[in-house]
């Protein structure tokens, strides 16, 4: 049996203590909240079922010819990679009027600092 001593420690040890304690039970953790799902390949029927808008054949068919989204042909079968197709459904977020006034405020300042004379706003 081990031997227990108790002493009396300040706050700065108990925080390293703790933070030593912390950063050793991190790191030997491993993530097992989410199953690491490889990437797969989607049919065009799967897609049209993964896809947040449920489109029809024809919508996707027509995203194809358009080039608007990304696939892979194997003879004429069309294939899509799921982690593609996430990547292109996060692109089409649209930037909020707050983002848009703030980086049309800083490329308006750049512009004026680079143009005017004397760099001032």
């Amino acid at each position: 049996m081990q031997t227990v001593t108790i002493t009396q420690i300040t706050p700065p040890e108990l925080e390293v203590l703790i933070e030593s304690t912390l950063k050793k039970i991190l790191s030997t953790k491993t993530v097992t909240d989410k199953p690491a799902e490889a990437d797969r390949w989607l049919n065009l029927d799967e897609l049209c079922q993964y896809h947040p808008d449920k489109p029809s054949k024809p919508t996707v068919y027509g995203w194809v010819q358009a080039g608007s989204i990304p696939v892979h042909k194997g003879g004429k079968k069309l294939r899509f990679l799921k982690s593609e197709i996430d990547s292109w459904l996060l692109q089409g977020r649209k930037q909020s009027t707050a983002e848009i006034e703030a980086e049309s405020k800083t490329e308006r300042d750049t512009y004026l600092l680079t143009k005017r004379k004397g760099g001032k706003l």
